[in-house]
């Protein structure tokens, strides 16, 4: 008879040994273990402790951090709505509702039979070809009514995944506008070349002399990352790209991985020789798992073409290689110092800076971290020289800039502009049509009224990491802020209180507002939180939770005020709203099941 310890040592072992029994691969040992199994079993727990000599308390501490995992049995189809605004506005919630009604299950819970799972996550970066969700963890886009009744059916029938119609899961790339970035015909290996001809030094040179800042919106100076990085001190030094693009909203890091994952596999290895690096990897969000064969592709062709591995371009001391590692649904894991937390095997929590990661990072090692559309960059800079990239764009911003743009306009999709670039131009080419307003950069970005539509992509007026979402007058962006509100409290890592409690008070203050028992009492308040945020939270994503909140008010007050139904405070909690789920049950709404004039 096969002991329970047996049972899981024959998936566990085999996921061991591919990653070195390490522990800074936890993480990507839960993932793999979670798809063997369905769930992480206490039994693999226990032998996992045994195997990597952890703690189990860490290994728990891990898994129940991200999303994605989970410590008790789910659905054998785990489906997973996307909860972004734009997914909302194509009728998500609808859709979500009529598959749960189909099958039988309640929204959050599995089905009685565990055959299925029902749930949402923040945003599946699908945002031009919505709405969406993940099978587990396999995007399906593009969702109508009819779709959901044929999903429902492949799901009753226990039809596995791989005899699924191939046109579910087919992602177009919805490129709409091209320059140098897009429009480039790069050949494998032609930067590296350049590289070497020019020497490293004089290549490192060249990033500086083109001013490329990190396309993560932050925009700090490329060249000077990397300088840092290769004059500090340690053993080993590391290069990372950051393909963990979970603002909402953001998508072109999936086109990019799609079409031109040579560049910017090429751009890592550049980094590499100018750093000092012989290891690299890639941090994937869990998402684009679909994405993982397609990659695994290009790596090996390029370590056939002696672009990876050992002995480069046939240069003794030029070795480097990369790896692959997914995120698994946690949006704080962008942050660049939460990212090398995780790819440590650790909860994604952000460190205190400084030290950076160029000097402190990837196993307390010098560490590049750059993301996507940066290393695509720099792969034609090397090629084509500083000075004919800073030629374009703007004397502060110089190149071009991928926008992710999505919501109301007839053509989403990927739009690459010089910086510089207005906000209306880009809404006339995606034919957007009596928009009220633009975010620009996602939920923790600005966001855009009509008026302020001359204004100008680039890092002295609008930056941004991408995402361009269109509002026409149709939409209440109360509604809109409410939604971007309750992705910070669900994204919140939980490891700062005034984070962690101001969210949730935040999503509190929403919600009570949209039940109509709103004061004005309640827009001090949220100035009092934003001002907590903004000064005790410790990273990032506390700092920016208030944003969409502040800008919706500043711009658009009459959403908030109508919802404004007293003037002196009101409590939050509503005893007959409280009830609403006994009058469900009861299948009662009459006049007689209401409290007083609440009706």
């Amino acid at each position: 008879m096969v002991s329970d310890t047996e049972r899981h040592a024959t998936y566990l072992d085999p996921i061991l040994e591919r990653h070195g029994f390490a522990a800074t691969s936890l993480l990507q040992v839960l993932r793999e273990a979670q798809e063997h199994f369905g769930y992480i079993h206490a039994d693999a727990i226990t032998y996992l402790t045994q195997k990597l000599k952890l703690p189990r308390v860490k290994i728990e501490g891990v898994a129940t951090f991200y999303s994605f995992l989970y410590l008790q049995p789910r659905g054998e189809y785990r489906v997973l709505f996307s909860d972004n605004i734009t997914d909302h506005m194509l009728g998500s919630a609808a859709l979500m509702n009529q598959m749960c009604q189909q099958l039988w299950v309640e929204p959050g819970k599995v089905s009685e039979d565990g055959l299925v799972s029902i749930s949402t996550t923040s945003c599946t970066g699908m945002c031009d070809q919505g709405p969406a969700l993940l099978v587990n963890n396999i995007a399906i886009n593009r969702l109508t009514p009819e779709r959901i009744v044929n999903i429902c059916e492949l799901i009753r029938k226990r039809v596995p995944l791989s005899a699924w119609p191939a046109e579910f899961f087919a992602i177009a790339d919805n490129i709409r506008r091209r320059d140098i970035l897009l429009d480039s015909s790069f050949e494998s290996g032609s930067a590296l070349n350049a590289l070497l001809a020019r020497g490293s030094t004089e290549t490192l040179q060249e990033i500086k002399l083109s001013k490329l800042r990190g396309r993560g919106g932050a925009g700090f100076s490329t060249g000077s990352k990397w300088e840092f990085c290769r004059a500090a001190h340690g053993t080993h030094h590391y290069v990372v790209c950051n393909a963990d693009e979970g603002e909402p909203g953001t998508f072109k890091d999936r086109v990019l991985l799609t079409g031109y994952a040579d560049q910017v596999f090429e751009g890592l290895t550049l980094c590499a020789r100018i750093i000092g690096a012989r290891k690299g990897f890639l941090y994937l969000r869990g998402e684009y798992r679909y994405l993982l064969d397609h990659l695994l592709v290009v790596l090996q062709q390029r370590r056939d073409k002696r672009l990876l591995g050992s002995s480069i371009l046939g240069c003794a001391d030029f070795d480097f290689d990369i790896e692959i590692h997914f995120g698994a649904g946690a949006y704080v894991c962008g942050e660049e110092s939460a990212l090398i937390e995780s790819l440590e095997g650790k909860r994604g929590t952000p460190r205190n800076r400084p030290p950076f990661p160029v000097s402190n990072g990837y196993l307390d090692q010098p560490t590049v971290v750059n993301n996507v559309e940066t290393f695509a960059a720099s792969s034609l800079i090397a090629l084509r020289g500083g000075a004919w990239y800073a030629a374009i764009g703007t004397a502060t911003s110089s190149g071009t800039k991928l926008l992710s743009v999505s919501g109301d306009c007839e053509r989403p999709g990927i739009y690459e502009y010089p910086f510089g670039v207005t906000v209306a131009q880009v809404l006339a080419d995606c034919g957007a049509r009596d928009t009220q307003a633009v975010q620009v950069s996602g939920a923790s970005g600005v966001c855009v009224a009509a008026q302020e539509f001359t204004r100008r992509i680039a890092f002295e007026d609008i930056p941004t990491a991408g995402a361009f979402m269109v509002f026409d007058h149709s939409r209440d962006m109360f509604e809109v802020a409410r939604n971007f509100v309750h992705f910070f409290a669900h994204e919140s890592c939980g490891f700062c209180t005034p984070c962690r409690v101001g969210t949730r008070l935040l999503q509190n203050m929403m919600d009570k507002l949209a039940r109509g028992n709103g004061s004005p009492y309640d827009f001090a308040e949220i100035e009092k939180l934003d001002q907590l945020l903004l000064s005790m939270s410790h990273c990032g994503l506390g700092h920016a939770a208030c944003n969409p909140v502040k800008d919706t008010i500043a711009k658009f007050r009459p959403a908030y005020d109508k919802r404004l139904k007293h003037h002196e405070f009101e409590p939050a909690f509503d005893l007959d709203y409280a009830l609403s789920q006994a009058r469900q049950m009861t299948g009662r709404d009459d006049a007689g099941a209401h409290l007083g004039e609440s009706k």
